[in-house]
């Protein structure tokens, strides 16, 4: 049967189960009574989606409350059990698996080591070794949970790079800076040994996109109709989130031109952003400037010594040639990010990241001053600096938000058995909304 607005029976049906589930998930425990203001659903469709949800134990009840006068009405929440997620994080010093469940509590992650700065950059994302590391981690944790693969609602992947959606291949990866040209990660994910079944599906999207999704959700984005996530990182990248912009877009932020014929970037390009901000070239430009930065230990390890050098925390004198480059990056951060206010106009920008992190508050504050003096008067005078609120392992949570997204889209259905699903398109429109 068909509506007069060409929807079915059953999209209808999946619509009103979608409804409930997100105002559960945001806004319970909820009682039905509340549940159908809040949904915009009658009393009656409540019941029906209600007594469904609970025979498939997608919901719970969860204690009552006292009504006016009457009988305590029962609270309802999702059940955190009923499903899980994997969210992988391709990072620049490892590869992070971690599996969700419902709440987004972690029950298991895995960690793989990616080769130490001393090997090429290009050699460390050999995309062979990046995807037996998804494959093996997300076994790992399947494994440590013991969990079925096939009762996975699906995995998300935040990777660097611009990523292209095709029909036939899946997640195709187009990454110059790390030597990625059209990798196609989902198809290499699902031929590889111990691959998952092929009613799991996979969502592929760029890193920052996923760091931006989670703090959008659940971080210090809430709230916010115009807002900038900066991955802050070896490299720099940015999400969009604006009223006026379809849906959460990841922008190659770190190849903007900051100096005309300036240093070569590893993309190849001369005069990045990412060639003075990026953390792999705040490390090199410390070393030329005469600096002292350790030698076979990753980025992270030697950023930190970077900043103890800078900042001694023993009282001790800094050293004036890495507090000099750090002055300087900030700088160039700033100005980085005035493009971004001038061009969007946001109400926030929020900086994460393991490096926007690591250098956090004591660094922000350089970073804002130079922004907000670089930047029109206007829209400068209207947008908040600050850091991300949910730390390092961002980036995982927002890439298993990409699968919950797309189940309550299905009104909390899994895909059928067979071939790879198509994932509903809602799953790529939710970044501001938070579904609500």
């Amino acid at each position: 049967m068909t509506a007069n607005n060409g929807r079915t029976v059953r999209d209808l049906r999946r619509e009103n189960r979608a409804a409930v589930l997100r105002r559960l998930y945001f806004d319970g425990p909820m009682s039905r009574y509340s549940l159908a203001p809040a949904t915009g659903l009658s009393s009656g469709s409540i019941s029906n989606v209600v007594a469904e949800l609970l025979a498939e134990e997608l919901v719970e009840e969860a204690g009552s409350v006292d009504s006016d006068g009457g009988r305590p009405r029962t609270l309802l929440r999702i059940a955190p059990h009923s499903g899980h997620m994997i969210g992988v994080d391709v990072g620049e010093t490892r590869v992070r698996v971690e599996l969700f469940d419902l709440e987004l509590a972690e029950r298991a992650h895995a960690d793989r080591p990616l080769p130490t700065r001393g090997a090429g950059h290009r050699d460390r994302y050999d995309s062979e070794l990046i995807a037996r590391h998804i494959r093996d981690g997300i076994a790992e944790v399947l494994a440590a949970a013991g969990l079925a693969p096939d009762r996975l609602l699906g995995v998300g992947i935040g990777v660097p790079g611009i990523v292209e959606h095709s029909e036939e291949g899946g997640a195709v990866v187009h990454c110059q800076p790390i030597g990625w040209e059209a990798v196609p990660l989902e198809r290499m994910l699902r031929g590889g040994p111990g691959h998952l079944p092929q009613e799991v599906p996979y969502f592929i999207e760029n890193g920052a996109k996923t760091l931006g999704q989670a703090e959008m959700w659940f971080g210090a984005g809430r709230g916010a109709r115009n807002a900038v996530v900066v991955l802050f990182g070896s490299g720099v990248g940015a999400c969009v989130v604006a009223e006026d912009v379809e849906h959460g877009r990841a922008v190659e932020w770190g190849h903007l031109t900051v100096r005309v014929r300036g240093r070569r970037c590893r993309c190849g390009a001369l005069g990045c952003l990412e060639a003075y901000a990026g953390a792999e070239a705040l490390l090199e430009r410390w070393q030329e400037a005469g600096g002292q930065p350790p030698s076979d230990t990753d980025e992270e390890t030697a950023l930190t010594a970077m900043l103890a050098a800078a900042y001694p925390e023993d009282g001790g004198d800094p050293d004036p040639v890495a507090a000099a480059v750090l002055a300087e990056t900030a700088e160039y951060l700033g100005a980085g990010l005035s493009d971004l206010i001038n061009l969007f106009q946001p109400e926030r920008i929020l900086v994460g990241g393991w490096a926007g992190l690591q250098l956090g508050a004591r660094f922000l504050d350089s970073v804002r001053r130079h922004a907000l003096s670089y930047a029109l008067p206007y829209p400068s005078g209207r947008v908040g600096i600050d850091l991300g609120a949910l730390g390092p392992d961002a980036v995982t949570v927002g890439a298993a938000i990409l699968p919950l997204a797309d189940f309550f889209a299905r009104g909390g259905r899994r895909p059928p058995a067979g071939p790879p699903p198509e994932p509903s398109p809602a799953w790529r429109t939710t970044l501001g909304t938070r579904l609500a």
